[in-house]
């Protein structure tokens, strides 16, 4: 009898003192949130009410998806080369405040403040000579990519979020393969979380053949990732620093349309020849220094040909935002155009949960006369977002935006117009998830022919959607303003 009760004491003694720890390490947690880290009011909230609600499992979560990497130095360039990449942006910088930039397109001289925001802020540089490509199918962009890696002459750096070793994926593993064969230098770069059962084992013949493969932010332990919280979601492939894609479409089945979940997959991605591939190089080289340790990029003039013919005019910058950074670059290009627009503002997301500030914005645009239309998929990939996003643009729609719910399969598109100007199309989704933890990257153009074509691209989705009325949505049912309620309360950390 006395042992049990020792036993007891002793055991009731041991879980108070790891019940005392646990609250200590929350409590510490809580305050670095509070007065350490960059986050908005909204996400100190919701993450302390994890930590004291759930003090066990919220620490876990906390360390697994909380953590920030705010001021950590990702991606490195070499001092010489950033010598030449700040003499590069002071000189565009003085053209634009002295008035003196040769625009030769009227729409980018009037967008002028955006494109010195996005260049003071971001180096993002404004290229003229470009031709751009736009597809709205999975099997018609990647036929194009497998026909310019089937053409590369001497370098192909292909990044993904995700990349799938289904047919689609084996299709174009076998022409990278076959290129590597030839000569051609080949880099593949993709993302450990969204390139799940992905490793480098899955690369051994390639890597044989002398490619080169790494992963953004491997797990350091099977299944634990504690930096798995952020991830780069950019798509870039540059062929020969001539030819660019960058866009929605990731690699995988079911962006040709292929997935009985989804059926048809509407996205949009860009085919650039010109200037401006030489922005989307050096993204890709930055992120690729940030992990390849040994075999690190720089600026050899294979990578940034001179000799690049007329492509046409086409306004390009390629604007790029990461939680590493202290400004949300492309959020506030976004939120810079809806301020700018005069006539109407057009928005194809997945997601529709942005952060105040943007719905602030969208709010002033429709009071102000400007007609506001948004569209999204009818289905979710993703529960709780997909409520959050249908309580968002129902709100929206109180205001007086024009809400089309795409039918004809899963919307996936991230693009962004204001009046037949200018148009942003890129990896970022409306959300605070690519606002504030995703690595993004998206091309802002400043083109009225471009634009006048993106319209009409929309206006044929929309004939596929049907339109969201104030009456549809306030004839939704308890159990879905349930859902709708819990997603708003978590969407600071969705």
């Amino acid at each position: 009898m006395d042992w049990l009760i020792f036993d007891y004491f002793f055991s009731t003694g041991v879980m108070t003192i790891i019940t005392l720890i646990i609250i200590t390490i929350n409590f510490l947690l809580a305050l670095g949130l509070i007065f350490l880290e960059r986050r908005s009011a909204q996400s100190v909230w919701a993450w302390i009410l994890v930590l004291f609600f759930l003090p066990v499992i919220g620490f876990f979560i906390y360390i697994l998806f909380g953590r920030t990497i705010y001021n950590k130095k990702l991606f490195v360039i070499d001092e010489n080369e950033k010598v030449g990449l700040e003499h590069l942006v002071e000189e565009q910088l003085d053209e634009l405040n002295g008035d003196t930039l040769d625009f030769t397109n009227p729409v980018a001289k009037k967008h002028k403040k955006l494109i010195h925001m996005l260049l003071y802020n971001n180096q993002s540089f404004l290229t003229f000579n470009n031709s751009i490509e736009t597809f709205v199918n999975g099997r018609d962009k990647f036929d194009s990519l497998l026909a310019d890696i089937r053409n590369a002459k001497d370098h192909i750096h292909f990044q993904y979020y995700i990349f799938r070793l289904d047919n689609l994926g084996k299709e174009l593993y076998d022409a990278l393969l076959q290129k590597q064969k030839e000569g051609v230098t080949v880099r593949i770069l993709y993302d450990d979380i969204g390139s799940r059962g992905l490793s480098l084992r899955n690369f051994r013949k390639f890597r044989n053949e002398g490619g080169q493969v790494e992963s953004f932010f491997p797990n350091m332990l099977p299944l634990i990732n504690p930096r798995m919280n952020y991830r780069n979601h950019r798509k870039i492939v540059v062929i020969d620093g001539d030819v660019g894609y960058v866009g929605g479409f990731n690699v995988g089945d079911e962006y040709l349309g292929l997935s009985k979940k989804f059926g048809f997959w509407r996205d949009t991605h860009l085919k650039i020849s010109g200037e401006a591939v030489k922005s989307l190089q050096l993204r890709f080289m930055l992120d690729w220094n940030s992990h390849s340790g040994r075999n690190n990029l720089t600026r050899e003039e294979r990578y940034f040909p001179d000799n690049i013919p007329n492509h046409g005019e086409n306004p390009i910058q390629i604007a790029s935002s990461g939680p590493d950074e202290k400004w949300q670059q492309i959020k506030y290009g976004y939120i810079k155009m809806i301020y700018h627009a005069k006539k109407h503002i057009y928005i194809q997301t997945p997601y529709f949960i942005p952060d105040q500030s943007f719905l602030e914005a969208v709010r002033i645009a429709i009071l102000s006369g400007i007609k506001v239309n948004i569209m999204i998929p009818n289905m979710p990939d993703h529960p709780f977002v997909y409520w959050g996003t249908y309580s968002n643009v129902g709100a929206m729609v109180k205001m007086g935006a024009t809400v089309h719910i795409y039918e004809k399969g899963f919307l996936h598109q991230k693009v962004l117009m204001i009046d037949d100007e200018v148009i942003s199309i890129g990896t970022t989704n409306i959300d605070n998830r690519s606002f504030l933890l995703n690595f993004e990257v998206n091309a802002f153009i400043y083109d009225a022919e471009q634009a006048a074509a993106y319209r009409k691209i929309f206006e044929k989705d929309a004939m596929d959607s049907t339109i969201l009325t104030e009456e549809i949505y306030d004839s939704r049912s308890n159990w879905i303003r349930i859902k709708e309620s819990f997603a708003n309360l978590i969407s600071p950390i969705l």
